[in-house]
C-alpha cells in the first residue's frame, strides 16, 4: 500500500469510542430521546456522544461513600464546557454563564487552561436550559470536548493595532473551517426537534467524515515571542509573525505536543511540538485543514492511549507527515523557520491597549470564579462587567483580563476588588501568580488526587519558602494536577506536580518557563506535606549557583536532574 493512502478501516477492529462514533448520526445519537426521559443519567453510549456537545457526565467524589453507605447511587451531575476562540467573552456573554451558575450549576464559573468556561454541578434536567442560555448569549458549548478540534486558543491581550487584528482575523476564520458541520447540535439543543432518524439530505462532515477524529485536537496560536499559550503542548501550534509594516507577515507551524499520559504505561508520554513548516497568512486555514485531514486517516482508531495525534508524529516522524499534507495542497510548504522567545507575558496588572483606553488582568487563582471566605470574586465581577460593560478575555494561566476600562475608571475597577476582599493582581507574589492547578477532585472522573483544593495551601508554603532563600524576585511557574492527564501542564513548569494517588504526588524539575522543553521526573509519590522540605534543597542551591539571568528550571536543567537526584535526595537516603 502506497504510504500517501489511508490504511483500510476494519469495522470490527474499531475501539468501543469509534464505533459510538459511527452509530451516532453525525454525533445526534440517542442524547434528544434521553433528554426526555426520568433517568437521571445518559446511558454510556450516549455520554460518549455527548462530549462532542460540550458535556461531560460526571459524579460528586465527595459524595459517593455516603451514597454507598446509604445504598444509594451515584450523585450525578454534568460539566458544561463553553468553546470561546481566543478566550473572548462578550458582556453579555460573561453576564450569561454568570446567572447560569448560580441558576443550574453549583454557583461558580471556572476558568480553563484552555480559554473555556466550565460550569459544574448541572443536573441532567438543567442541561437543555442551560446550553440554550449560553447559546442565546450568541456562544457555543459545541466543540468544547470529544474527538474533534477543540478551542482554538490565541493570546489574550486586547491591543489595538493592524497585527493582533490581523491575528483575530486569522482566528476569526480557522474557527469555522475546523468545526463540524452536523446540525444535531442546533436540533437538540435549540430547536428541541431531530431532522429525523437519519441525517438530512446533503448533510456532509467533509473534513470530519463518519468517525470524527481518533482523539481529541488542540490547537493554539501563539505571537512570535510570547509563549502566553503553551503553543508547543498542542496538536497543531500556529506561531504567526509580525512584518515589517505592522501586518501579519507570515505562520510557523508546529506539529505534535500534548500532555496526557498513562500512569504506569510507558508507551504513553508527553510532548512538545516540533517545526513543521511556514506559510503564508493566506494559506494558513488550509494547511491546518489539512494536517487534520492526515490525522484522520493515520491516526489510530484501534487503541485510543495511542490515537492522539503526537503518537502519529513520532511513530511516522515529520517528514514522513509533511509529504502527507503537502499531497493535500495545492502551494508549496515554506521551510521551518527559527523561533524566537521573550520571558512569557502573564497580561496581569494594568496595561494601555493602544486605543486610549485599558486593560487590567486580574488573577484568579486556580481559574475559580466564586464567592467564599470574605473574598466575593464572583460577585465584584459581576458588578464590573455589568457597571462598565466590559468584554472579558481569559487567559491559558486561568485567569481573566476586563478589557476596555476608560482611564477614568481605573481607580473604580480596584476600587470594587478591593471591597469585595479581591486581592490586586500587582500585590501577589511570583510564586502565587505563576501557579496553577487542574479542578480534580470532585468532579474529575480521572482524578487519583486532590489539585485545585491541595495546591492553594502548599503554594504558600512554598511562598514562605521561596521569599526565605531570597528568591521572591523570581519567576517560578508550579503546576499541579490530580492525574498524569496533564491539563494544567505540569510537564512545561519549571516545576510540576503530578497526582499518583490520594494525598501523593510525583514532583518534575526542569521545564522552562517560555514553556519549550518537558521538565523530567525528580522524585516519585511524594507525600503533599513533604513537598516543602524536598524542593528547599535544589531551590537554595539554585539561589547560590545559578547564573546571571537564568531560571529554576534553566538551572536545573543545566546541571540535569538525574544529577539532582544524586545530590540531594540519594545522598540522604544512605
Amino acid at each position: 500500500m502506497p504510504e500517501s493512502t489511508p490504511p483500510p478501516i476494519d469495522p470490527e477492529g474499531l475501539s468501543r469510542n469509534e464505533k459510538v462514533k459511527a452509530s451516532s448520526n453525525h454525533l445526534r445519537g440517542t442524547i434528544a430521546e434521553e433528554l426526555g426521559s426520568g433517568a437521571s443519567t445518559f446511558t454510556e453510549d450516549a455520554t460518549q456522544v455527548l462530549k462532542f456537545h460540550g458535556v461531560y457526565q460526571q459524579d460528586d467524589r465527595d459524595r459517593r461513600k455516603e451514597a454507598r453507605a446509604r445504598g444509594l447511587d451515584k450523585h450525578y451531575q454534568m460539566m458544561i464546557r463553553t468553546r470561546i476562540p481566543g478566550g473572548l467573552v462578550s458582556p453579555e456573554g460573561y453576564l450569561a454563564h454568570d446567572q447560569i451558575s448560580g441558576d443550574w450549576a453549583d454557583g461558580t464559573l471556572r476558568v480553563t487552561t484552555r480559554q473555556d468556561f466550565q460550569l459544574h454541578g448541572v443536573l441532567k434536567g438543567d442541561l437543555r436550559a442551560s446550553i440554550r442560555a449560553i447559546n442565546d448569549a450568541l456562544m457555543t458549548t459545541l466543540g468544547g470536548c470529544g474527538d474533534q478540534e477543540r478551542n482554538i486558543m490565541c493570546c489574550p491581550a486586547p491591543l489595538r493595532d493592524r497585527f493582533h487584528a490581523e491575528v483575530s482575523t486569522l482566528l476569526s476564520e480557522l474557527v469555522p473551517a475546523l468545526t463540524p458541520t452536523t446540525g444535531a447540535y442546533h436540533e437538540i439543543w435549540i430547536d428541541g426537534v431531530l431532522q429525523g432518524a437519519e441525517q438530512p439530505q446533503g448533510e456532509v462532515e467533509d473534513l470530519y467524515g463518519e468517525l470524527y477524529l481518533p482523539r481529541k485536537f488542540k490547537t493554539a496560536i501563539a505571537l512570535e515571542g510570547d509563549n502566553c499559550v503553551d503553543v508547543y503542548s498542542n496538536d497543531l501550534g500556529l506561531v504567526v509573525r509580525q512584518g515589517p509594516d505592522g501586518g501579519l507577515a507570515g505562520v510557523d507551524l508546529l506539529v505534535g505536543g500534548g500532555l496526557g499520559r498513562t500512569a504506569n504505561k510507558p508507551e504513553t508520554f508527553p510532548a512538545v511540538a516540533k517545526p513543521l513548516a511556514f506559510v503564508s497568512p493566506e494559506q494558513a486555514v488550509a494547511t491546518c485543514r489539512a494536517v487534520v485531514a492526515v490525522q484522520r486517516d493515520f491516526g489510530d482508531r484501534v487503541n485510543r492511549r495511542h490515537a492522539r495525534f503526537k503518537y502519529l508524529i513520532h511513530d511516522r516522524g515529520v517528514d514522513w507527515f509533511r509529504e502527507r499534507v503537502q499531497e493535500r495542497l495545492p502551494f508549496r510548504l515554506g521551510p521551518s523557520r527559527p523561533l524566537s522567545w521573550k520571558p512569557v507575558d502573564d497580561h496581569l496588572g494594568w496595561h494601555e491597549q493602544g486605543d486610549g483606553l485599558l486593560y487590567y488582568g486580574l488573577y484568579v487563582e486556580n481559574g475559580r470564579i466564586k464567592d467564599e471566605n470574605g473574598m466575593r470574586l464572583r460577585s465584584a465581577l459581576r458588578e464590573l462587567v455589568s457597571r462598565l460593560h466590559l468584554t472579558v478575555r481569559l487567559t491559558a494561566q486561568q485567569n481573566v483580563i476586563l478589557t476596555g476600562v476608560a482611564p477614568e475608571d481605573r481607580s473604580l475597577v480596584d476600587e470594587v476588588l478591593r471591597a469585595h476582599g479581591v486581592p490586586l493582581s500587582e500585590d501577589l507574589s511570583n510564586t502565587l501568580r505563576h501557579s496553577m492547578a487542574c479542578p480534580a477532585y470532585p468532579t474529575c472522573g480521572l482524578a487519583v488526587a486532590e489539585a485545585e483544593r491541595a495546591l492553594p495551601d502548599l503554594i504558600r508554603r512554598i511562598e514562605g519558602l521561596v521569599g526565605e532563600l531570597g528568591l521572591a524576585a523570581e519567576r517560578i511557574s508550579f503546576r499541579m494536577t490530580g492525574c498524569p492527564n496533564g491539563c494544567a501542564r505540569p510537564y512545561l513548569g519549571d516545576v510540576g506536580f503530578v497526582g499518583t494517588t490520594l494525598g501523593k504526588y510525583d514532583v518534575f524539575l526542569g521545564g522552562d518557563f517560555d514553556g519549550t522543553r518537558l521538565n523530567r521526573l525528580y522524585a516519585k509519590n511524594v507525600p503533599l506535606g513533604d513537598i516543602p522540605g524536598l524542593l528547599r534543597d535544589p531551590l537554595h542551591a539554585f539561589a547560590a549557583e545559578r547564573e546571571a539571568g537564568e531560571g529554576f528550571g534553566d538551572w536545573s536543567a543545566r546541571l540535569g536532574v538525574d544529577h539532582l537526584r544524586e545530590r540531594f535526595l540519594e545522598a540522604v537516603s544512605v
